[in-house]
């Protein structure tokens, strides 16, 4: 698995100076509206408000209008997190190319390594939803029930709580 085996790159990447907590957050966003993640969207927003963004900054990047609440140095990430997600991760090749020299390979190379890792946790999110919508009749497109439940069975013990919380809660941050 990319993740488990770029272990260190991650940690380098959450060490580094060039993208702030507020900054790892709305590419979190970005790339959670994208792809619909309901668990991930909870999380980050929780994680955004940690980090000082404001409800309104967080709906904006929610609502894919992040032109409006982030700064100017993000905004290319930003950009790139939507393209990466929007094209199922084969974004275009000039964004990348804007991306590596907008930030230059190290931080570029960090900043695709937090893309990945929501990528993958709202692949993750997504498929446990999957596999509750079966209970309801509804198939998701394009899955198979082996790989829903096995994907349910290996995150039941932490999805499964934040399903209760945020049900508890009724939290919701997009408009």
């Amino acid at each position: 698995m990319f993740i488990i085996r770029n272990i260190s790159a991650y940690r380098r990447a959450f060490r580094n100076r060039e993208i702030s907590r507020s900054f790892a957050e709305k590419i979190m966003l970005v790339v959670t509206s994208v792809n619909g993640c309901r668990y991930c969207a909870w999380f980050h927003a929780k994680q955004a408000l940690s980090s000082g963004m404001n409800t309104e900054e967080i709906r904006s990047m929610l609502d894919l209008q992040f032109h409006t609440s982030a700064a100017d140095n993000e905004v290319p990430a930003l950009l790139y997190a939507q393209n990466y997600a929007e094209t199922g991760r084969n974004p275009d090749r000039d964004v990348s190319d804007r991306l590596i020299e907008y930030y230059g390979e190290k931080t570029a190379s960090d900043i695709i390594l937090y893309i990945r890792a929501i990528f993958f946790g709202n692949l993750t999110g997504n498929t446990f939803d999957a596999f509750l919508a079966r209970f309801k009749g509804e198939k998701a497109e394009n899955s198979n029930l082996f790989f829903e439940l096995i994907f349910f069975l290996i995150n039941f013990p932490v999805l499964f709580p934040v399903l209760f919380l945020m049900r508890k809660k009724q939290v919701t941050v997009k408009s």
